[in-house]
């Protein structure tokens, strides 16, 4: 029986989703004919606080909630995660899962993989931060340039499209000698709903600040719509892909990232203000909206890598409406790699980008990317 334990950090909408898949996971590989083994969960972190295990008695699956609430052990920082995995028993593998967007667990992640630990994580911080994080990741983790045989591996396939198999796709385009020339698409689910709203296929929609309003109640916004309305996470999952495809991007602030704040309103002291006062500024999306339909298009909010420039956008766009782009539904995301070997045609892939179990199903997938390669 091979062992792995598992810590995981982040324990909300896409932890919570994990935990249930890994209960599934870890019945099947503790029957698996060829290498039976076990996953156990040993570690829970939230931000104010932890549950720790003793190795030969892990948490149970079907308690670990009402354990973690229970628990007065205060959230532990990175080095004494680390310190704490490092006392595995011989023999055995330990995976950290980081369902965060905490920098500084990001940071440390070459610590991590150095001491063995593997990583998998949505955290699109640790990937779109400055290049020298991207690197020391990579130099550091098995599946990177590590000479190391003992060093842990890193994925993160959910940092960009949830559960969708966008970097996979783009890895596979690349390793077996296609030249991806660019890549463009949807990339927010909340900004898929909004302009699907704003400005659906065949005419009419709501005001954009009513769209705003709507997509909040709905839950596809962050808790403050700034958040979503200034581009930067798409930029952080363009900066990924970008890298990914061999640009040296410096960050998510090194490329034009179109803000659909209006100026007006960057100061307001909170999200309720910003919500309140939006309406203003309803004349200056309605104009290019106008503008967009005398065309015969439809805007949408997009991102695109031209490889071969070296040029990075975010912003809006307009398209015709026989572009798949434009005849997106609902919060789908949709990204479209352009490459030699498809021609004219992308390789299109589509669907939910967003959601604790569709995030949670990214970061399942790449828990069994790592024991695949520890068999």
């Amino acid at each position: 029986m091979k062992h792995v334990y598992i810590a995981v950090v982040g324990t909300g909408g896409v932890g919570s989703a994990f935990i249930s898949q890994l209960e599934a996971l870890s019945h099947r590989y503790r029957s698996h004919p060829s290498t039976p083994t076990s996953l156990s969960l040993v570690f829970l972190g939230r931000s104010s606080k932890s549950l720790l295990s003793e190795f030969h008695n892990p948490i149970p699956y079907a308690d670990w909630q009402s354990l973690l609430a229970a628990s007065t052990t205060p959230a532990l920082p990175p080095a004494q995660l680390l310190e704490y995995l490092s006392k595995r028993p011989a023999d055995s593998r330990a995976v950290l899962v980081d369902n965060t967007s905490s920098q500084p667990l990001a940071d440390a992640y070459p610590a991590f993989l150095q001491a063995g630990v593997s990583i998998i994580t949505p955290n699109k911080k640790a990937f779109s931060a400055d290049l020298a994080l991207w690197d020391a990741i990579f130099s550091s983790a098995s599946n990177g340039s590590s000479a190391s045989a003992a060093a842990g591996a890193v994925f993160h396939e959910s940092t960009v499209g949830a559960g969708l198999p966008v970097l996979s796709t783009l890895h596979d385009l690349l390793d077996t000698g296609d030249v991806v020339t660019r890549i463009e698409g949807v990339f927010s689910g909340t900004m898929s709903f909004l302009f699907n709203g704003f400005m659906p296929l065949g005419g009419g929609g709501g005001a954009f600040s009513a769209e705003v309003a709507r997509a909040k109640s709905l839950g596809y916004t962050e808790p403050d719509p700034r958040d979503d309305l200034n581009g930067l996470d798409v930029a952080r999952k363009l900066t990924i892909l970008a890298r990914i495809a061999g640009l040296r991007v410096a960050g998510p602030t090194a490329f034009d990232v179109q803000s659909l704040i209006p100026k007006a309103l960057e100061a307001c002291a909170s999200g309720d203000e910003f919500m309140a006062r939006l309406g203003e500024y309803d004349g200056e999306m309605d104009r290019v909206k106008t503008e967009a339909a005398a065309e015969g298009k439809v805007l949408r909010y997009v991102g695109s890598v031209d490889v071969a420039a070296g040029a990075v956008e975010v912003g809006l766009r307009k398209f015709d409406a026989a572009h798949p782009i434009a005849a997106l539904k609902g919060s789908d995301n949709i990204i479209n790699f352009y490459t030699r070997r498809y021609g004219a045609n992308p390789l299109i892939i589509q669907g939910a980008g967003a959601g604790g179990d569709a995030t949670a199903m990214g970061v399942t997938g790449d828990l069994i990317k790592v024991l695949r390669l520890t068999r």
